[in-house]
């Protein structure tokens, strides 16, 4: 079952900057951007269209958008949670919309202020208008694996929201594990249930790296025949309504891993690498791929090169 070729969606440049107190600037946000692209990464999640009062590091999305050089094949990826996010997303001419759900109530309410069946419906309008424009649909679940306010996170609830994206026409569903917490076993457990509502095929992880299971999960995942994963590169991100959730899975560690287990991902390492090292140094933060840092080092130290 287990896959010989995934798909990685990049999301560092929203999803890993979008929590950055000091804004990027925006030529260094279409630069990331570009240079993912040019790297291989078939999907990258680029910007996003919210009310900047809400996340002022995403205010440039229009901006970003208008700048990149898209390369061919490549889907550009933004998070629109209403409709005029997604007036705005089709006006940069995105390739794909993100909507965003919790598996958790308490995690729906702390996050978006509302119940987990309320903010499906809130989805309802945007989900038709990028059908009628022949816009891929792409739903977010996050707390899949677990919640920051009630813990446990039954796998029959993330299976509900589940249902609900597909009813709503998704074309891709993601299983976040937004804080963490999740292991080998609930991931494998969690993904065996939700494959059974939902096309195995297009089903993606989306892990975070708090506990240092982030790489475990996904060699569970692929043991599950998942065939799409999330990551940022170096490690970018976190969540502000999960206290001490850590970034994304590295895509650096990502790749590494699949080009262990000789699964195909069509990305250069050894390009991603110094992309890494590129954001790690625009930011002023040190790269939190080990994968990165240990290949960064090795290159430099005039070693082999990266394979």
């Amino acid at each position: 079952m287990t896959p010989t070729k995934v798909k990685i969606v990049e999301v560092g440049p929203r999803d890993g900057l979008q929590n950055e107190k000091e804004f990027v600037a925006t030529e260094t946000k279409i630069e990331l951007v570009n240079r993912l692209s040019q790297a291989g990464l078939q999907n990258v999640e680029s910007a996003s269209f919210v009310s900047p009062k809400w996340v002022p590091q995403m205010a440039d999305g229009a901006a970003v958008m208008a700048g990149i050089a898209r390369r061919p094949g490549t889907i550009y990826s933004v998070l629109t949670p209403n409709m005029r996010g997604f007036e705005d997303a089709l006006e940069a001419k995105a390739d794909e919309v993100v909507i965003f759900g919790a598996a958790s109530e308490a995690f729906s309410q702390k996050n978006i202020n509302c119940s987990i069946a309320e903010s499906i419906a809130r989805f309802e309008p945007v989900a038709k208008a990028a059908k009628e424009a022949g816009v891929r649909l792409r739903g977010s679940i996050s707390c899949s694996l677990g919640c920051p306010y009630q813990g446990e996170v039954p796998v029959a609830s993330v299976v509900d929201v589940v249902e609900r994206m597909k009813a709503l026409g998704c074309d891709e569903i993601d299983i976040a594990d937004t804080i963490g917490v999740g292991t080998a076993k609930r991931t494998r457990e969690v993904l065996a249930a939700v494959s059974k509502v939902f096309p195995r095929e297009r089903l993606s992880g989306h892990f975070h790296d708090t506990y240092g299971q982030a790489v475990a999960n996904i060699y569970a995942a692929l043991q599950e025949g998942i065939e799409i994963y999330h990551a940022s590169v170096a490690g970018l991100g976190g969540c502000p309504y999960a206290k001490g959730a850590t970034g994304n899975v590295a895509t650096e560690d990502v790749v590494y891993l699949m080009n262990g287990l000789g699964i195909e991902t069509g990305i250069d390492l050894d390009q991603l690498i110094e992309i890494g090292d590129f954001i790690s140094r625009a930011i002023g933060k040190p790269s939190s791929s080990r994968a990165g840092r240990a290949l960064l080092a090795k290159k430099r130290d005039g070693a082999a090169p990266c394979v």
